[in-house]
């Protein structure tokens, strides 16, 4: 029988003993089993030692979490949380720089525990770090000359074992003096300073910030971001994380009216381009917490925007109104009339005539569009930033909607506007960021406007949908929703540079959006399942007989082949201007896809017998007798024998004969075996008919359709088949087994006898 579940197996170690396996029954206190086990032991006074597991943490065992023994664990038995706190508190203080040392790197250890970390600050054990810290370290530097070393280990463990103890939350960080802060950022300010430490620092500060109002006020007053900005040139990745992390705690924190000051700062000191240089395009992988704090970088950047995304436009303002009427004068090229020029409603009628190639909702006052928030005066900024930063683009996109009038012209005022709003969704601008998100874009680290970038190349992106789609004002939403998709699958690849971004936008044409869209439905799981999948295989053959018969028709009604002419180089059009120098070459009427009946296959009035041991394979290059079929002026298949040359005689000829490359013929030409050394050779228009002739044929014989057009044709008529027949299924769940047929019924007394 398997043992009770309150049941653990466990082994215990004690240092120079061998270890013990024991039952731990989970009902009983956790201090009964200690005792058990210290009398195994012949330990006395049990209270002072504890259970910790024997593995890379060494958390000790409480009644909280022992629930999460394991069978197979193997755990210590060692000294109670209390004793150890009580031994470290002492040992810290140790006159002997070696034991202290010692001490505090067990500190550092233990300290991840929040069990132990309860029972130090119960001794007032953080007092005694940030002293140590704030005087302790002078006397420690006077060592530094002659034991470098030691003193950086020494004040490293002692930042570590803070960090560790504060982490746990239990004081809070507005208890700690000035004295201390400046301490910490002594060492960040420090040009040389120990790895480990500055490291350390940088943690404290970041949490202080983050942590306490407060404390940013007094952090922001000690630490620039000048004195940063060297610890990014470093090539220490995990240094950079830790100043980047400080850099976005302290933007995170500066009241609204100090964030845009804060930009300005950064954007002066480069910080951009620096992380650009040293971080994103370093040889180094980044590492996931690095890759976290580009993203809220990232973010804290773009919700800069937030400000004029939710400000509306005042109608009455006319500093707001003069940018409309820059982005009038620079897209019609012309100067702000006067007052007194004109009459005033001849003015109006031009300013609305205006407005209204320029894509605007309201013609008579584009000022009203604006007040939409979101996007609000953002949408008209990066409309402006377009007209002067992209001026050619942004006048052939005005000039060329205007002077459409087939209704497909796109609105640039009312896009702009809209788009602006999609791309503030799309990139969260606004929002906090994310705790666990990784999601940055290096692309944006490489423009100090990469906003405004980005809606340029999104706006021409836009306009190239639009007209892909041949889209009208009634479409306006369809054409967004095509643009977001692009945009996003854009940005999935995660381009390095705008450039990037730009050419993957041209591969997502609005025909490859919907090729995609069409593979993602049919490899959605619905598609894959069983009964789907029978569907399938029961419907194939019917298409394919479609298919076939298709072909067949398409012979029955016949092709014009070229002519093949004696004199060189001369094309189809010379010999189209001959009349009869083209013939249509077709199967009988009362050809039958019933492979097992004879096929005469029709050259005007010479007919040639097609058997079962026909066949019609692609015209080889290499094939002994070059046998082409000639379609002579009279009307009557003419066959040349090319005796003993090689095929490449003849179709060099050919080549010459039909105004076509060697590759094209290739490609289009087939041949009809008949005979054992009988051939009839023909060159196709095109590969449409080159497909359409050879899966008719095929077809003739009872073989294998095999061209790209029938597999495409077959997937077509497949899909839509397949889908008008589950449309009565639509939003509902298809069990991957069908349901079970019930047992019979003991009796029939059920049924009702209609007579």
């Amino acid at each position: 029988m398997p043992p009770p579940a309150d049941i653990v197996k466990v082994a215990i170690e004690w240092p120079g003993a061998f270890p013990r396996l024991m039952e731990i029954d989970q009902k009983k206190p956790l201090s009964a089993i200690i005792k058990e086990v210290c009398e195994g032991w012949s330990l006395g006074n049990h209270e002072n030692f504890a259970l910790q597991n024997a593995d890379s943490t060494n958390f000790y065992i409480t009644e909280k979490n022992r629930n999460d023994i394991k069978n197979g664990s193997i755990l210590r038995l060692t000294t109670s949380p209390a004793q150890t706190a009580q031994q470290l508190h002492e040992r810290i203080q140790s006159s002997s720089m070696d034991a202290k040392l010692e001490a505090l790197k067990d500190l550092a250890n233990s300290s991840r525990d929040v069990t132990f970390a309860q029972e130090f600050i119960n001794l007032d054990g953080l007092s005694l770090l940030t002293q140590m810290v704030e005087s302790g370290t002078e006397r420690y530097q006077k060592l530094q000359k002659i034991m470098k070393p030691c003193f950086g280990d020494l004040l490293s463990f002692t930042l570590t074992a803070f960090v560790e103890l504060m982490d746990h939350g239990i004081v809070s960080w507005d208890t700690f003096s000035m004295a201390f802060i400046k301490k910490i950022a002594s060492y960040v300010n420090k040009s040389a300073m120990d790895t480990a430490v500055l490291q350390r620092s940088l943690a404290i500060l970041e949490s202080m910030v983050l942590n306490s109002q407060d404390l940013y006020q007094k952090v922001a007053q000690e630490i620039t971001i000048g004195q940063l900005i060297p610890h990014l040139q470093g090539t220490d990745q995990d240094i950079q994380t830790y100043t980047i992390a400080v850099i976005n705690a302290l933007f995170l924190k500066a009241p609204e009216e100090k964030r845009q000051e804060m930009a300005h700062i950064l954007a002066q000191k480069q910080l951009r381009s620096i992380i650009l240089s040293n971080v994103i395009r370093s040889t180094r992988a980044i590492k996931d917490e690095m890759a976290h704090q580009l993203y809220v970088l990232q973010v804290l950047t773009f919700n800069l925007l937030e400000d004029r995304m939710m400000t509306k436009m005042d109608p009455q303002d006319q500093a707001q109104r003069d940018i409309i009427f820059e982005l009038r004068r620079i897209a019609f090229d012309v100067e702000c009339e006067p007052n007194n020029s004109g009459s005033i409603e001849k003015r109006k009628s031009m300013y609305t005539r205006d407005y209204k190639k320029l894509g605007f909702i309201n013609h008579v006052n584009p000022a009203v569009d604006f007040t939409q928030i979101p996007p609000g005066m953002l949408a008209l900024d990066n409309m402006l930033y377009f007209a002067k930063h992209h001026q050619d683009a942004y006048i052939r996109i005005v000039l060329e909607n205007s002077s459409r009038e087939d209704k497909h012209e796109c609105p640039f005022g009312r896009s702009s506007i809209e788009l602006t709003k999609m791309l503030c969704e799309i990139l969260k601008v606004g929002e906090l960021p994310s705790e666990n998100c990784h999601d940055y874009h290096p692309m944006f680290f490489t423009h100090d406007r990469s906003f405004e970038e980005f809606f340029c190349i999104c706006i021409q992106l836009l306009n190239k949908t639009w007209k892909e789609m041949r889209a009208t004002s009634e479409d306006f939403n369809k054409v967004m929703q095509v643009v977001r998709e692009q945009v996003m699958r854009a940005l999935n690849v995660k381009p390095n540079s705008l450039d990037q971004f730009k050419s993957r936008l041209q591969n997502l044409s609005y025909t490859e959006i919907l090729k995609i869209r069409q593979s993602e439905r049919m490899n959605q799981e619905d598609f894959q399942s069983r009964p789907i999948l029978e569907l399938r295989e029961k419907i194939q053959p019917e298409i394919m007989l479609l298919i076939k018969q298709q072909r067949l028709n398409r012979l029955c009604e016949g092709t014009c082949f070229r002519k093949i002419s004696s004199r060189r180089r001369q094309g189809v059009r010379d010999a189209l201007r001959h009349r009869g120098s083209v013939e249509r070459v077709r199967p009988k009427q009362r050809v039958t896809a019933d492979a097992s009946r004879p096929a005469e296959l029709s050259a005007s009035s010479r007919g040639v017998p097609l058997s079962q041991r026909a066949s019609a394979v692609p015209c080889s290059g290499r094939t002994p007798r070059a046998i082409w079929c000639l379609i002579s002026p009279r009307g009557s298949a003419r066959r040349e024998t090319a005796g003993g040359e090689t095929g490449r005689s003849g179709l060099g000829t050919l080549c010459d004969g039909v105004n076509l490359s060697l590759q094209e013929v290739l490609e289009l030409a087939f041949s009809v075996l008949y005979e054992s050394d009988e051939y009839l050779n023909f060159i196709a228009p095109d590969k449409h008919e080159y497909c359409v002739w050879t899966d008719g044929l095929n077809a003739l014989l009872g073989k294998e359709m095999t061209s790209e057009f029938t597999k495409s044709d077959l997937d077509v008529l497949l899909s839509m088949e397949m889908k008008l027949r589950l449309l009565d299924l639509e939003n509902i769940q298809i069990p991957e087994a069908p349901p079970p047929i019930p047992k019979e019924p003991s009796n029939y007394d059920f049924v009702y006898d209609c007579n």
